[in-house]
Formats: C-alpha cells, sequence, structure tokens
C-alpha cells in the first residue's frame, strides 16, 4: 500500500470509528430510553442492566453503521478539500476515483462485514434479548414491584411497603386494586399486611401469595335507591393466591414491532420459513375456498329439489337451454325453502368472509415482515457502501471539514434515508407495494443522487441547488414575476433638466442653502427616505448649476441608492417566498390527511408537500441571506440550520425573520 492511500485510510478510520462511538453511545442511550420502564425502580444490579444493553446493542447497528460512514465521508473528503490536500494531489495527476481506492476496499470489507452481522449477530442477540427480559421475569418477580407506588401488572395495579428477603420476594403492606375487565365488574380492593411472591423458572405462572388480609367488593343492588347507600361487601382471608401470567408481568407484548420472531432468523432459516409461510396460506386460501362452497350447499341439496318437467335422461334427448326464471321450474313449496335456504347461505357466508379477513391480512402481514427481514440483511451492505458514494464526494464538493456543516448535510440525508426507508416498509407490512421495494425504496431513491454526487466531483463541477423550477411558477400565481435582465440601471435616473428653473419659493431656496454633499443625499437617498421627485429634480439642478452633472454623480455612485433599490427588491421577493413556504409548511402538516386516500397516493402527496416547503424555505432563506449581505446586517439564521430546523419550528422561524426583515430595512444606513 502506498503511502497515500494509507494517509487516507487512516485518516478515514480514525473519523470513523471516533464518529461511530459517539453515534453508537447516543442510540445506546436513545434504547434505555426506550426500555427505562424495564430498567428503573426495580432493584437490577449493574451486571443485569450491563447484560440487557449488550443484548439490545446489535439492533442499534443497522443505524449507526450506516450513518458513521456517511458523516465520516464528508468529514475526512470535507477537510482534504478544505485543506488545499485535493488540490496538491489533483497537481500530481491523482483523481479523485484514485484517492477513493483504498477507501473503497476497506467499505466493501465493512459491507460484508455488516452483512455477516446482520445475518448471524443480531439475530443471535434478538433472541438472547427477548429470553433474558423473560428470564429476569421469571428469577426476579419482585423487580416489576416498586416499593411505595403502585405497579401496572396485567389486570392489576399492585403497591408494596417494603421488600425483603431474598430477591425481594417478601411483601409488606400489600395493597392491589384489581382492575375491571368490563362495565359489570364491580371494583375489587385487596389488603394485606404481608405477602410472597413464589415462582419456578420451568413455569409461566407468577403466584403471589397473601396473608392476614381483607377482601373488599363493591356491590350493585337491583335497585336505585340501595345504590345510593353504595354497599360493599368484605371478607377477611389468612391466606389468598393470586396467579399472574409472567408474560403480563414482564408486559412482553409479543405483537409489538419490538418483539418479532423474524429478527432471530438468518436469511436460511427465513428463506424456509417464507416457504413454510407461503404454503400454510395457500392452504387456508384453498380451505377457506371450500369452505365458502360447502356452504353453498350445491352438493347437498342437489337431489332434493328437481323441476316439474324433468328431461329423461336417455342418448337421444337433446340439450335444452335453462329457462330465463329458474323458479318457476319448481313448486311453491320448494321456491319458499329454496329462498331461505339462499339467504341463510348469503349471510353465513357473509359472516365467515369478515371473520376471515383479519386472519388473511395477519397472514400476508407475517409473511410480508419475514420477507422485509430477509432483504435488510442485504440493504444494510449496501446502506454503507451507499453512504461513502454520498459522503465522499459531496466532502469533496462543500470543501468543509469538522463538525459543522458534515453534521447538518449528513443529518439531513440520513433522515431522508431513514424516512423513505421506514415509509417503504409500512407500505409494505400492508401490502401496498411487494416487500422487495419496500425494504430497498430508501436505496433505490439515493442511488440516482450517489451517481450524481460522484460524477460532479469527478469532474470537478460543483454542485448548486436551484429551486426555480418550483419558484417561478409560484411566484407567477402570487402575481410576482421573476426577476429579468431589464433590471434598473444609472441611465434610467437620469432626468433632462434642462426646462427646469430654480424658482423664489421657499423649498427651493431652501435647497440652494445645502451644502453639495447635502444636496448629494437627497438625490442618491430620495426613495429611502421619501423625497419626491420635485425636490429630488431641484437637487440635481442646483449640483448642475454648481458644475456637478449627473454624469459625475453616476461615476462616484451617487445618482441613485443601488444597494437600497436591490434589498427592497429583494425584500418583496422574500416576502413573496416566505408566504409561499408558509403555505407549504400547512400542507406539509396535512399531508398526512393524504394517506386516507391510498398509500401510493399518501406518499407522492407526502413527498410533493416536502418538496415544496423545503424548495420555497431554501430560496427564501438564501433571498434573506443576500439582504444581509447588502445591507451589512445579520439578518436571517444560517440557511442550512433553517432548513434543518425547517419543519418543525418553521413558524417561529417565518415570524422571527420578518421582524429582523423589518427592524433591517427601518435602520439601513448606506
Amino acid at each position: 500500500m502506498k503511502i497515500l492511500d494509507r494517509y487516507i485510510l487512516k485518516s478515514f478510520v480514525i473519523t470513523f470509528a471516533t464518529v461511530f462511538v459517539i453515534l453508537f453511545f447516543i442510540f445506546i442511550l436513545q434504547t434505555v430510553w426506550l426500555f427505562i420502564a424495564e430498567l428503573a425502580g426495580k432493584d437490577l444490579d449493574i451486571f443485569l442492566i450491563v447484560k440487557f444493553l449488550m443484548f439490545a446493542m446489535p439492533r442499534i447497528i443497522p443505524l449507526v453503521l450506516p450513518l458513521s460512514v456517511l458523516l465520516a465521508s464528508i468529514m475526512t473528503f470535507g477537510s482534504f478539500a478544505e485543506n488545499y490536500e485535493f488540490a496538491a494531489m489533483k497537481s500530481s495527476g491523482i483523481s479523485l476515483q484514485r484517492s477513493m481506492r483504498s477507501l473503497i476496499a476497506f467499505i466493501a470489507v465493512l459491507s460484508v462485514a455488516s452483512f455477516f452481522f446482520a445475518n448471524n449477530v443480531i439475530p443471535y442477540a434478538e433472541y438472547q434479548f427477548i429470553n433474558f427480559r423473560a428470564d429476569i421475569a421469571k428469577k426476579q418477580p419482585a423487580m416489576a414491584i416498586a416499593e411505595g407506588q403502585f405497579s401496572d401488572i396485567g389486570n392489576y395495579n399492585i403497591k408494596v411497603d417494603k421488600k425483603s428477603g431474598e430477591k425481594g420476594a417478601q411483601l409488606t403492606g400489600v395493597t392491589i386494586h384489581r382492575k375491571s375487565v368490563s362495565n359489570q365488574d364491580a371494583p375489587t380492593v385487596i389488603r394485606s399486611k404481608t405477602g410472597e411472591l413464589v415462582t419456578s423458572e420451568d413455569s409461566n405462572v407468577l403466584k403471589l401469595v397473601l396473608k392476614d388480609g381483607d377482601y373488599y367488593e363493591d356491590m350493585t343492588p337491583s335497585k336505585m335507591e340501595d345504590r345510593k347507600k353504595l354497599p360493599f361487601a368484605k371478607s377477611s382471608f389468612k391466606r389468598y393466591v393470586i396467579n399472574m401470567d409472567l408474560s403480563k408481568l414482564n408486559k412482553l407484548d409479543e405483537s409489538d414491532d419490538k418483539v418479532t420472531t423474524n429478527s432471530m432468523l438468518n436469511v436460511s432459516e427465513l428463506n424456509y420459513t417464507l416457504d413454510s409461510l407461503h404454503k400454510d396460506f395457500d392452504k387456508n386460501i384453498i380451505s377457506f375456498a371450500d369452505n365458502i362452497y360447502q356452504r353453498t350447499g350445491i352438493v347437498s341439496n342437489a337431489n332434493q329439489f328437481a323441476p316439474k318437467n324433468k328431461i329423461a335422461n336417455d342418448s337421444t334427448s337433446v340439450k335444452k337451454e335453462l329457462p330465463k326464471d329458474l323458479l318457476s321450474q319448481f313448486s311453491s313449496d320448494d321456491k319458499s325453502a329454496l329462498l331461505k335456504i339462499a339467504s341463510s347461505n348469503v349471510e353465513s357466508t357473509n359472516f365467515t368472509i369478515e371473520s376471515s379477513v383479519f386472519e388473511m391480512q395477519e397472514g400476508i402481514k407475517n409473511i410480508n415482515n419475514h420477507q422485509l427481514a430477509f432483504f435488510d440483511k442485504f440493504v444494510i451492505a449496501y446502506a454503507c457502501i451507499l453512504m461513502f458514494f454520498i459522503g465522499a464526494p459531496l466532502g469533496a464538493i462543500i470543501r468543509k471539514g469538522g463538525i459543522g456543516l458534515p453534521i447538518v448535510f449528513a443529518i439531513l440525508i440520513f433522515i431522508t434515508f431513514h424516512f423513505i426507508n421506514t415509509f417503504g416498509k409500512k407500505m409494505a407490512q400492508s401490502d401496498g407495494i411487494p416487500a422487495w421495494l419496500g425494504a430497498w425504496m430508501s436505496s433505490i431513491v439515493l442511488t440516482p443522487f450517489a451517481v450524481l454526487l460522484t460524477y460532479r466531483a469527478s469532474n470537478d463541477i460543483s454542485f448548486t441547488v436551484s429551486f426555480d423550477w418550483i419558484i417561478d411558477p409560484v411566484q407567477k400565481i402570487f402575481g410576482r414575476k421573476k426577476k429579468t435582465v431589464i433590471a434598473v440601471t444609472p441611465d434610467d435616473h437620469l432626468v433632462d433638466l434642462s426646462a427646469v428653473e430654480i424658482g423664489s419659493d421657499s423649498k427651493s431656496q431652501e435647497l440652494e442653502q445645502l451644502s453639495d454633499s447635502a444636496l448629494t443625499g437627497i438625490v442618491k437617498n430620495a426613495q429611502q427616505f421619501g423625497y419626491t421627485d420635485t425636490k429630488r429634480i431641484l437637487a440635481l439642478k442646483i449640483l448642475e448649476n454648481r458644475g456637478i452633472s449627473q454624469h459625475d454623480l453616476m461615476r462616484e455612485g451617487n445618482l441613485s441608492n443601488r444597494n437600497f433599490e436591490r434589498a427592497i427588491e429583494l425584500s418583496k421577493e422574500y416576502r413573496t417566498l416566505s408566504t409561499v413556504a408558509l403555505i407549504a409548511y400547512f400542507l406539509l402538516a396535512a399531508s398526512g390527511g393524504l394517506f386516507q386516500l391510498g398509500a401510493i397516493y399518501g406518499f407522492i402527496g407526502t413527498i410533493l408537500a416536502i418538496v415544496f416547503f423545503y424548495g420555497t424555505l431554501y430560496k427564501a432563506e438564501e433571498t434573506l441571506s443576500e439582504i444581509g449581505k447588502i445591507t451589512d446586517q445579520k439578518i436571517a439564521l444560517n440557511v442550512f440550520l433553517s432548513v434543518f430546523l425547517g419543519f418543525p419550528f418553521y413558524i417561529f422561524i417565518y415570524f422571527y425573520n420578518r421582524a429582523k426583515l423589518k427592524r433591517a430595512l427601518s435602520e439601513i444606513n448606506f
């Protein structure tokens, strides 16, 4: 390996490792927050907590790894470009592709490793994670009950004053509120002096043994006047046993997205499971169809009814077409029986179909989830390659290293990737699109972007973002025409002064008393300070009489205040763009209702709303930044910061920027 390759690889690996550790720590904190209810206040020792987190860590890798590659690529190549190291390489004949060669090999190895990690380590960790959570509930059932507060366990709310003994199984001062399963159940309260939690590792049942207590249950008399007395029944006991399901104790919901069997399988096991699921689903469809056919009664009732005009069964008989009114061939009694059977069959069939819809949908969802789990193992490997070919050329283009702008770009790109990925999976789960398309949707959308960036960076083509194709039609709708080349020039401010005479009125005499600089200020800043055209023309005439022509003023830049006029023009453009962005903001906020129209239409509507909003937002903030440069004032937030904070906080950014712009124009001083 050459020195240059070692240098580039070393720079990237150090940055990648640092970013990976930081992001991994952040996502670990998120995992702790997700499972805080299972960890907090349950007397778990540090070893169990560490073991719990170790089994939860592998599921974080599919999120952290692509983001780390993306951010490290932008930071590394942005730093090279910012420090002119790429310029030195290019002057030596080393292209961008050549400088990326060692990193491409590294990313390829990383992608293969990520596939094997997703195929072997993550399924094993998921299996251990689920079993560890259930195992904690079996070995330490008291962890679900906190001292001095009510703990929600299945159909019971349990509070204990004190826990003691081995594993906290001995309870003192137990108060239990039993939840009502239906409105007819009476509220029940159980109180006991002591209690004990008894369980076995081989059993899924937890026994709560209560001793020396009372059982209170509200009574509901049939008479209304008796109900006003609020009667209740009280009974005392020496020993009372409550059996609880351990799955409820630990709140393990098997239908939860966090607890799925498909995440515990590798590629070969998923292939086998999918084959079995498809066969079972086909069998269920055939069984359902046979069941519906049997319910028609065609076979069983075929011989019970015979037409009045029966054709003899012989070889010479000629086939006749069935009459249009088939019921006319039967007697009145047979007609009534047939109609009753048909009505009963229709009602029974409708009930069967309705009851089978949920089962079929769950079967399809289960198959789709397994297919998504299958494709996800390949997507994570490709995502590493994709993020590298987005981050590396993007860093070379923006020429910024460090943790500033690269983080903004990385987060925006990764949020887009994650949003499309999540949306595609949700659509695939509901069978809106094929599972393979749902899993690969984010990669399919971002791959052309990676190709474009790589091409432009390789050919030293700067990357500019233009939303004029969105802005121009909108400005036409709002009555604002796009800026054209017919901009105001200094010649447009020239005035024919041949017919102008200085009068003897007070205003003219007052102007004649002013100095040349004061008159020049009137001419230049007439629009800014609201001077009339008459006053400006008189000032020009007086200056001309003093030997200062309009062309002299033009050469010195004093014939008109070009900066102010430009700032006013841009401020009008900004107000239009910001208003359009605000409308797009509300459209985007309401775009969730588009999903009621269908998954595809909802997705298209949301994407259009996002493009429309961020396009107008970027253009508006860019315009405001240009006004700030002209006026030499800090008006807007950073463009990329505004875009990053765009959707959730734009309503505040809108009014903040409007107030700052108004103040800046009022305090402008050229």
